[in-house]
């Protein structure tokens, strides 16, 4: 094993909480990249939480909640933090966070616009590399505002790439890197290369500040940093003790100047008021830019930057060095920066290698390796403090003016038992800097591979009391908690079980007792007719159908095919974890087993009594349930129809007798299928194996039915892309649908980009686009079909090729078209970069991947969120499994097996 898989085994039981883990872990990238627009930071009266602190205000106010920057590295508890600020020379500001415009600015919703990337990271964080391009020329910040501003929905979007703002060359190569010598000691290199044909001047300030906590209480104790050198700080804090963080000189042996402000709200720019400080947080920016006397000459205070102005040479490049550790560490001196510091680096960088190599399956390709590692990189790099205690939210803090009454009865205020303070994995820094439910179990799958530790701590952590709302919810997403997310937890824990090599059962029953609680809440407030059709709203699926299926236009009950069918899906997902439970010895009797597939068989039943089935189109459709009786079906050929099938598990036979000698539900639903006829089974391929160890497919889904749906799946002019499966079909590019209910008419059609609605932001486009988690699940699904049936039973794939297939072949096949996304294809390009010259062809730019939220259905350039590490950083899984580097659950599951049964 690598050094770093040794780090990595070494921190115990990790899901207990991040104090329980490795030192390795006390400093990482846990700064987010935007906490300005945040709901945490909104304390306004209407709840328009971008319009409250924008962009243009995040450099003057400190955040009550968190902090942001560029390649950001704090303390797990994020009371110091490191990043990085540029200046061209021609900005009217510093850059120290990245740009981009809000929802309301742009033509598609908010929208970052810059460019950077996550090259590298280690789980323990002893290696980690950051990249960003900045502009020679001055940030086109309003050129980017007003065009993005002119343009509608019909248009595309307008990147910084379209404004020629990096035309001949005329930029800076930024990098990052951390690396650490041992827990405490952390090292750090910047490198900025003129790209340009020209000698250029950069203005580099590596910046150090502390997280505000001293203005929201009464007496709250203040940190500080001051200079004890021409570039050396120390640092005293009372929680971190005394630290120095001392940085070399610049290239040509200048050394750099230091600033000193503080950490505090610039009172008079912002509001017009008395200063609470001559220093404010934007002190450092209005000194560099303006020359104004905003820094402190007594060189002290709570936030600090070392000063370099670099003149680089075309095609140059120039290094500075940093170093944070704890007070009077040797070596001291330049020598702090000599063979050692390089040593270190060095020694991270192979270890890293070491760690990936290891990772990589036999068989991968140079250039699926690269994006696995990459993907994984990604995903460590977009971890972050999330810091969100809502009963303080709602009263105010003590030191600071009181909230509006209105938000007593506003968002979230009905969760005053969430209070998070708690390294967690976001879906994207910038676009989605607090953690989704349904997101994050995708993301578990993924980190996994890597670091199986803090997956089951996120798992554990979303169901502990400070999250789970006392009547079982689970919060769904900071800008509404009680929003509902598909209820994909228990499938996620048996994934990373399975991964981890089945063995920390402890994880498995911890999750399990807590979801139990969920599933009853499932139960109680989300099946309003007590017929187990389930609702739940969007479900996750946000603008999927022609109507917001969370507030209906209409009166009545929506009931919703996927939220079915994700119910039948956690069902058999809580019964799996049951039978491992079991079959460990861990509970000795199988009465939860029974339970959930007694709400397996009643969900089974229902969906197949109430009329979701359209047997014509061979799809499940939501239908509207008006209040005069009526049935409305909601004929949109959507991922919302597939979604049942991933509701499918083999039930072992042992089980199964059980289960139909003492579960009267399961019996009786048993009878409807034919499930004692063991002969009928054995014909119809249901039922395999040798007498005593047979076993049976469970499905929501019959055989029957499962084939109509593969038709329309696997339809080239339906959901079937070049690149994966569509969310909504292109037959509603011709054909769009039109609901008329109640004298309430909608419609959809086929959008396989952005979404040219509003609804839900306008932003999260399901209307047609390739979205990695929904993909991932269905080939899962088609593997435990494909490990029951083999190459017995084929389909026709595409449909009308007269090609059959078996299932295992259908699901190598859609994998590797997710995987081609990112692969430089035969034509020298990577699908996900669209249209984009320079991102597809120089050399600068084409191997630096980003994890788009989603995908354009018919060419798969990457669309939405573009650091969406978090669900699409499952294409590492992919890779890895694509090759045969993963076990599947269900062989994981048989090692624990029989001997213990009665």
């Amino acid at each position: 094993m690598s050094a770093e898989s040794d780090r990595v085994a070494g921190f115990g039981r990790l899901e207990d909480g991040l104090r329980q883990a490795s030192d390795w872990y006390l400093w990482g990238p846990y700064v987010s990249e935007r906490q300005w627009g945040t709901v945490r930071e909104d304390y306004s009266a209407d709840g328009e939480a971008w319009n409250y602190l924008p962009h243009d205000n995040a450099r003057s106010q400190a955040y009550r909640w968190g902090e942001d920057g560029m390649a950001g590295f704090c303390d797990i508890e994020q009371r110091m933090c490191l990043g990085l600020a540029l200046w061209n020379g021609r900005d009217p500001i510093l850059k120290e966070r990245m740009f981009g415009l809000t929802g309301a600015e742009a033509n598609h919703g908010e929208d970052v616009k810059e460019y950077w990337w996550y090259l590298d990271a280690l789980p323990s964080h002893a290696w980690n590399r950051w990249r960003y391009h900045y502009p020679q020329a001055a940030f086109p910040y309003e050129d980017l505002r007003a065009d993005n501003g002119r343009r509608g929905k019909f248009d595309p979007e307008y990147e910084l790439l379209d404004t020629g703002i990096f035309d001949g060359d005329r930029y800076w190569i930024t990098e990052v890197h951390y690396a650490k010598a041992d827990a405490t000691d952390l090292l750090v290199t910047v490198t900025v290369t003129n790209a340009g044909p020209d000698t250029d001047t950069v203005h580099v300030l590596p910046t150090a500040w502390f997280r505000n906590t001293w203005s929201w209480d009464l007496d709250a104790a203040k940190p500080v940093m001051e200079a004890t050198g021409a570039a050396a700080v120390r640092v005293e804090h009372p929680y971190l003790g005394t630290l120095e963080l001392v940085a070399s000189s610049g290239p040509d042996g200048t050394t750099p100047t230091l600033l000193f402000c503080e950490n505090e709200t610039n009172t008079a720019r912002l509001f017009g008021a008395e200063q609470v400080t001559a220093f404010p947080k934007d002190g450092i920016n209005d000194h560099v830019i303006h020359g104004a006397a905003t820094v402190n000459p007594e060189q002290r205070g709570t936030k600090c930057a070392f000063w370099y102005t670099l003149e680089v040479a075309p095609g140059a490049t120039a290094e500075l060095r940093l170093r944070l550790r704890p007070h009077g560490k040797a070596p001291r001196g330049a020598a702090a920066f000599g063979t050692d510091f390089e040593r270190v680096i060095d020694t991270r960088r192979r270890e890293a290698d070491a760690f990936y190599d290891e990772l990589t399956p036999e068989g991968a390709t140079e250039d699926e390796a690269r994006v696995m590692r990459q993907a994984f990189g990604g995903l460590l790099w977009s971890k972050q403090l999330y810091y969100f205690d809502v009963a303080r939210w709602l009263d105010g803090d003590p030191a600071q003016p009181p909230p509006p009454a209105g938000r007593q009865h506003g968002r979230n205020s009905r969760w005053r038992n969430f209070n998070s303070f708690d390294i967690m994995s976001m879906p994207d820094k910038w676009e989605y800097p607090w953690f989704a439910a349904w997101d994050l179990a995708f993301h578990c799958v993924a980190l996994a591979h890597v670091d199986p530790g803090f997956a089951k701590y996120q798992l554990v952590l979303l169901c502990r009391e400070w999250f789970q709302h006392p009547n079982g919810a689970l919060p769904a997403y900071e800008w509404d908690f009680s929003d509902v997310n598909p209820p994909v937890q228990a499938w996620a824990a048996l994934e990373v079980f399975a991964i981890d090599g089945g063995r920390d059962l402890a994880f498995l029953g911890r999750v399990f007792d807590k979801l139990l609680v969920n599933f009853t809440w499932w139960v109680n407030m989300e099946d309003a007719g007590g017929n187990n059709v389930f609702e739940g709203g969007f479900l996750g699926l946000d603008n999927i159908g022609p109507i917001d299926r969370s507030h209906l236009p209409v009166g009545g009950t929506l009931e919703q095919s996927d939220a079915t069918g994700w119910m039948a899906f956690y069902a058999i997902a809580m019964a799996s974890i049951a039978i491992v439970l079991y079959w460990s010895g861990q509970r000795p009797e199988t009465d939860l087993v029974l339970k959930f597939l007694e709400h397996f068989a009643a969900i089974s039943d229902a969906i197949d009594d109430q009329g979701l089935w359209d047997d014509h189109d061979g799809l499940y459709y939501d239908r509207i349930l008006t209040p005069d009786g009526a049935a409305v079906p909601v004929r949109v050929r959507s991922m919302v129809g597939i979604i049942p099938m991933l509701a499918a598990a083999v039930a072992d036979e042992r089980m199964l007798e059980r289960a139909l000698t003492v579960s009267k539900q399961f019996a009786d639903y048993a009878e409807r299928h034919g499930l004692h006829d063991r002969e009928k089974l054995r014909e119809t391929g249901l039922m395999r194996g040798e007498p005593g160890s047979q076993r049976l497919l469970l499905s929501v889904v019959g055989i029957d039915r499962l084939e109509k749906l593969f038709t329309k799946l696997f339809d080239e002019s339906e959901f079937l892309s070049p690149y994966g499966l569509r969310a909504l079909s292109a037959y509603h590019r011709d054909h769009p649908y039109v609901l008329d209910v109640e004298g309430f008419r909608a419609t959809i059609d086929y959008e396989p980009a952005e979404s040219t609605t509003d609804m839900f932001g306008g932003n999260s486009n399901w209307r047609g686009p390739l979205w990695f988690p929904l993909n991932y699940l269905i080939c899962a699904s088609l593997e435990r079909y494909h490990r029951l049936f083999g190459d017995e039973l084929t389909v026709e794939y595409p449909t009308g090729s007269g090609r059959r297939l078996d299932l295992g072949t259908i699901t190598a096949d859609l994998q590797d078209r997710l995987i081609s996304i990112f692969l430089t294809g035969p034509d020298g390009r990577r699908p996900c970069f669209g249209g984009t010259g320079k991102l597809q062809h120089d050399p600068a730019w084409k191997d630096n991947l980003v994890f788009n939220e989603y995908f354009h259905g018919d060419n798969a350039a990457g669309i939405g969120a573009s650091h969406q590490t978090g669900w699409t950083g499952l294409i590492a899984d992919l890779i890895r499994r694509r090759h045969g580097a993963v076990r599947a659950v269900g062989d994981v599951v048989r090692d624990l097996r029989p001997e213990l049964l009665p």
